[in-house]
């Protein structure tokens, strides 16, 4: 997620701000993930490690994941969306809205569009809404996905967004799926597995030192939820963050 710059002119809203404080799960949305499940696991071996009930059913939550493949998203859609009972909000590429089909699910799913070729500074004012309404926001912090599979050098949008609203930040590691759909394959692979890890939620500001200043404050907390995220990969998705530990 970028750091917010003015923003580009749009010609319409892809989305009423309105339905993106909707919390509730839909019958749309809970048949997607249950659809996601029954592919992923025609696909692949998915493995889901971690405590899944330790994750807040009230308040707000930010779900931060590494991202190395298509398959990312659906593995969590797929499994946490029942898990939590709570509609997850998606931080998603604006021209999907376009798409037939695609768009109209993305437009009833939760979905937030980002314009990709300018930090959007209203789709974080809008993520922020997302959270103070007490709402799930899914987050990918290198926000596009990794060409090598390692962990890449984050955005600094979402240390903002836990600074600015306290939300809980639940970090997320998700393995091998650059393998069963790598990036520039239009179809996944049989065969193979994933595993997601689902890390203990956390609040930011119970980690960082108490008289940081702003400046310091927004690059550590980045650093601090990548270390995180990490700690739940294979090593070969570490990356510079390998020999970090917390």
């Amino acid at each position: 997620m970028t750091t917010p710059t003015k923003a580009r002119p749009s010609a319409k809203p892809a989305i009423a701000e309105d339905e993106l404080l909707e919390g509730a799960l839909t019958p749309l949305i809970s048949t997607v993930a249950l659809g996601a499940r029954v592919v992923s696991r025609a696909v692949t071996r998915v493995r889901i490690e971690g405590d899944l009930s330790a994750i807040p059913r009230v308040g707000p939550v930010i779900l931060a994941a590494n991202h190395i493949s298509n398959a990312d998203p659906v593995i969590v859609g797929a499994w946490l969306t029942p898990a939590l009972g709570r509609r997850i909000h998606w931080l998603g590429k604006k021209e999907m809205f376009d798409w037939p089909i695609v768009g109209w699910m993305a437009r009833h799913g939760g979905v937030v569009p980002v314009d990709r070729g300018a930090a959007d500074v209203d789709a974080f004012r809008l993520a922020s809404r997302v959270l103070d309404a007490g709402e799930v926001l899914m987050v990918f912090p290198e926000g596009t996905r990794s060409p090598t599979g390692e962990l890449q050098t984050p955005k600094d949008g979402l240390a903002m967004l836990a600074l600015r609203t306290d939300a809980t930040i639940v970090p997320i590691g998700v393995s091998n799926t650059d393998r069963v759909w790598p990036k520039g394959r239009k179809i996944p692979r049989l065969g193979g597995h994933a595993t997601m890890r689902v890390g203990e939620p956390f609040k930011i500001s119970d980690v960082l030192p108490p008289e940081i200043n702003r400046k310091a404050a927004k690059s550590l907390a980045t650093t601090l939820i990548m270390r995180r995220i990490a700690a739940l990969l294979d090593a070969r998705h570490r990356g510079p963050y390998g020999a970090d530990e917390g």
